[in-house]
Order: structure tokens, then sequence, then C-alpha cells
């Protein structure tokens, strides 16, 4: 297929060809490969300043994107690729095979990193927000390896999903520090206050004033932010909640648990020794069912389940995708759906983009990058949400994209004066910290700034 980029992918290609170092923080749907793709082929056979690239993505990426957009688009016919994937044995194969790209999935990367010295001279860092975590393992090998690394690039469309306090290290694998500080420590304390404590026991810490404009500031010049509504002729896109009723015991339940961190439920006892297994336990209340100590499944109450088939109903026949958070969610919908089939192979992936699955379920973890499911139907219910900004964002995003010719009309189920409304509310309060990084960082394209 002919490639004719947009201006904005083209403003986006050469951002990567003039820095050594760049961030792409593009939303899903803007084509984060194919521009990423096009600044490699230039730079390896135009100004013959690479030989040898190492992406590091997502395991279903790294099997399926890149290697596809290779063989969609005409003017990257000559890059060859080589998937570092499988067992070891298979790895070491793939690294000893030619190829111009070596692509290799994120949990592999502390692995790669022990093998020995890297002769990569440019590093593509597919959905940089994993590298969020600055005590991770695949943070640490990274960091050990980027200064003999010439070139990098970081693609998400996702950048802080809990904060800004996530920034810091995947700003630090672009420049090694330069901009937010060599070590977290002294990112916290340049931008950061001390917030939930308990003695000199720190658990939390807030933005100081203005820290967000400083940080904006000093990674503007590095990262290009877009957004896709901005550059492209996006569907109509709808949020809708649907509130449903606890039955009154299982609300009294509920509170009980809530106050007394300890509930009998249907004979079983359900222990929350902490907070957060308390929370966990709370949305699956909300959900309908709990597990109990020993893992079996105390089911409480159907109201999801109610609100869900009248949702199904209404559709009339029209595609739906089910999100659903824990294993129990998916048997109690498989078990009132007959036709509910949960879509998580390639093969699954072209019956739902072909009509043939009415009723489709998918656990967010599994639907974040690189699925382009727009063609299947444009309804998507969340039968229970998840705490990730980033899940939620790009489990959206794979029917709310570019192609998508309905509009896109998102369901979530919310039990009534439940921890249900908190998520939402969390959600919301994340998705305003990463608007406003990205709007600060956004390429006006055309003007020649970042």
């Amino acid at each position: 297929m002919q490639y004719k980029a947009h201006d904005y992918q083209e403003y986006a290609k050469q951002k990567i060809i003039e820095q050594k170092a760049c961030g792409l923080f593009l939303e899903p749907g803007l084509g984060k490969t194919v521009i990423t793709l096009s600044a490699i082929w230039d730079l390896m056979f135009d100004y013959f300043d690479i030989s040898k690239v190492l992406v590091i993505a997502p395991l279903r990426v790294a099997e399926n994107t890149w290697t596809e957009e290779l063989e969609k688009w005409d003017h990257l016919t000559y890059l060859r690729i080589s998937k570092v994937l499988g067992t070891e044995a298979q790895r070491i194969e793939a690294l000893r095979r030619p190829a111009d790209i070596y692509v290799i999935n994120r949990e592999n990367v502390a692995w790669l990193a022990e093998l020995g010295e890297w002769d990569f001279d440019m590093l593509v860092i597919d959905e940089l927000s994993s590298f969020k975590n600055a005590s991770s393992k695949r943070f640490k090998a990274l960091r050990r390896k980027r200064p003999g690394i010439d070139r990098v690039v970081g693609l998400t469309g996702t950048p802080s999903t809990n904060g800004l306090m996530d920034l810091w290290s995947e700003i630090y694998l672009l420049d090694q520090g330069k901009r937010l500080g060599k070590t977290l420590s002294t990112y916290r304390a340049d931008f950061f206050v001390p917030d939930r404590m308990n003695g000199w026991i720190v658990y939390s810490y807030r933005p100081k004033p203005r820290a967000e404009e400083w940080i904006y500031n000093r990674i503007s010049d590095l990262c290009v932010s877009m957004k896709s509504q901005d550059f492209l002729n996006m569907p109509e896109r709808l949020e809708r909640d649907v509130t449903v009723k606890l039955p009154p015991a299982v609300k009294e339940k509920y509170k009980q648990l809530e106050r007394e961190m300890v509930a009998k439920l249907e004979g079983k006892t359900v222990d929350a020794v902490n907070a957060a297994v308390l929370t966990n336990k709370l949305l699956q209340m909300a959900s309908g069912a709990v597990y109990d100590e020993n893992k079996a499944v105390a089911e409480l109450h159907s109201a999801k389940l109610d609100a869900l088939e009248d949702l199904i109903e209404a559709a009339n026949g029209k595609p739906v995708l089910i999100y659903y958070n824990y294993r129990h969610d998916k048997e109690r919908i498989q078990k009132c759906f007959k036709e509910a089939w949960e879509i998580k192979t390639p093969e699954d992936f072209r019956s739902w983009n072909l009509g043939e699955i009415p009723v489709a379920i998918a656990h967010p973890a599994s639907m974040g990058h690189g699925l382009n499911l727009q063609h299947g139907g444009s309804t998507v219910i969340w039968f229970s949400l998840p705490w990730s900004l980033e899940l939620y964002q790009q489990a959206n995003a794979r029917l709310w994209r570019q192609g998508q010719k309905d509009t896109v009309v998102i369901f979530r189920l919310i039990a009534e004066g439940t921890i249900d409304r908190d998520v939402v509310r969390a959600l919301a309060k994340k998705d305003l910290t990463q608007e406003n990084l990205m709007q600060a960082v956004k390429a006006r394209v055309g003007d020649g700034t970042c």
C-alpha cells in the first residue's frame, strides 16, 4: 500500500530524525508505528546514521504490529525485522539473524541486558509508560544500557496515567536526567512535597505550586504531544454511566465490610486485611461476586448482569464489546449470555471485525495496544472499571479510532453508593493531570515549535 503521510506524521517523523532523543506522546490511531518506521528507513538508507535498531514493545505488539506495519506499506519494503521472542534458544537465534530491526517484548529486557554489550545504535521504546516504575527490573536494566545508545525514541499515548511522578523514569530514559534530574529523589525534592504521612513515613506526594508548569517547560523541547481529534476526522464518542442499585441486604453487607473490614457473605468469610485488599473486595462486591479466603466465589447479586442484559437487548443485534476485571465477572457473564465469546487471538479479532461475534468479552489488559477493532462494532460496556487510566483509555481506543464509521458509545455500569463512583472520579482526576501534560507539550504543526 502506498503511504501518504499526513502533515502531523511528517512533522513527527522529522522530530525523530532531527533529535537524537525524542518522546512522541501520540494518542492511539495517529500512527506511531508507521511514523517511527518511516524515520528509521530515512535514518538508515538516506542519512546512513543508524544500522541496527532495537524495539521494545508489549508482547502482542512485538508479535504482530511492527511486522504488520512493515508488510503494509510499500516504502518500507527493504527493512528486515527479527522478532526476539519465544524460548531463550529462539530469542538467541533471532538475535543472530541478520536484520535491521530487532523487536523484543518488555518482559525480556533484563534478560537481553545480561547477555553482554549491545551494538544497537537506536532504541525505540513502544509504550514508554510501561517503564514508569523506577524500581522495576526492566527500567534498571535499560538505564544501565542507555549511555551506549546514540538515538532513543519513546512512544506512548498515556505518559502520566497516575500523575506527574510517573514522568521521571520515562524522561530519564530519553535524556539521562538532563531535564528532570539524575535520580527520582532529586526530582521528588525539586517538584513535590509530602502529602500523606505517618510520622517520618511518607505514603504519597503532591506537586508543589506551579510544579506542573515547570515540569512541562523543561520537557517541551524533548516531547511531541498530539491528540487524535486535533488531526483526524474522529468519530463522535459518548460516555454513559448506567446506575444500578444493590439489593438492600447486599448493600448492608457492603457497608458492613467498609465498617468492620470483615463480613460474612453467603456463609463465607471475606477478610480485608488492609486498605488495598479492601478496595479490591469492594469492587468485586459492587459487580456481584467476591472471592473468599479459599478463592471460592460467593455470588451476591445480579444487578449488573440485569443492566447488561438490558443494554445488549437495546443494541438490537448490534455487536457489543464488554470489558471485565475479574475472572468471576467473565464466568458469570458467559453463564448468562451463551453467545458471549472472549476475544484474545488474531482469529478472534478477525471474526470480530467481520461482524461474526455479536457479544464479545475481554480483559482490558489483553486489549491495550496495537489492535484495530473499529470495524466490528461501536459499543463498549464496562462491566467493572479498572483503576488504571492507561488500561481504560487504551481499551476504549480499540473501537474509538480512525476508520470507525459510527458514534462510539461507552457504557459504564456503576453500582450506586459504592466504590465504583470513586473509580470514576479517580479516572477523571488522573485524566485531568494527563490532559494538562498533553496540552502543555502539544505540537503546533506548521509553526516550528514543539
